[in-house]
């Protein structure tokens, strides 16, 4: 079984941008890249795990969703870090037709943790979700994960709603480091 990084996208590697789905306001929260590269290089598998309630509200479509996906990896493979596998959640409660349904898969539900361990032979004891909001800490610890939250995003806000055992970092860049500095690349 593989170990895995699992990160939130909005706030964690990119700049919180409500409702985020045009390429022109993609950015990158600085080092961000360079922590995908590192845990990539450690031997994590990386998965993103995004809600994007956007879709439930007519906001975007999931063709959106993808295509803003396939722009973050080629620029990623430019800098050589990759993402393993990209999940999302297109549900809300509030949405529209058949997005407007229960789901197991809208974080701080486990589901899209629980579906990548199933898809890519992942031990979720041995992985860790990183994300800047509680509900991104509740899906971790609900699958079995360890956490991370950083201070980007919405976290800095979020900390003070954290368990205590959960760590802390600035930003993606710092927990990518405190997770490779005794791992050794495979």
């Amino acid at each position: 079984m593989r170990r895995a990084v699992f990160l939130d996208r909005d706030g964690t590697l990119n700049v919180e941008k409500e409702y985020l789905y045009l390429i022109a306001d993609f950015e990158f929260i600085p080092g961000a890249v360079e922590a995908v590269r590192l845990l990539n290089q450690a031997g994590f598998l990386v998965v993103v795990v995004t809600n994007q309630s956007g879709v439930a509200r007519g906001y975007y479509t999931e063709e959106d969703v993808e295509i803003l996906h396939r722009h973050i990896a080629a620029e990623l493979h430019k800098y050589g870090a990759r993402v393993d596998a990209w999940l999302y959640c297109p549900h809300h409660p509030d949405g529209r037709g058949s997005y407007s349904l229960p789901c197991s898969c809208r974080k701080p539900l486990p589901g899209m943790l629980k579906e990548a361990a199933r898809r890519y032979d992942i031990d979720l004891t041995s992985s860790v979700m990183i994300g800047d909001k509680l509900a991104d800490i509740s899906a971790g610890q609900a699958a079995g994960c360890g956490t991370i939250l950083v201070r980007t995003g919405y976290g800095a806000e979020e900390e003070c709603h954290l368990p205590e055992s959960t760590p802390v970092f600035d930003d993606l860049l710092r927990a990518a480091e405190s997770l490779t500095l005794d791992v050794n690349p495979v």
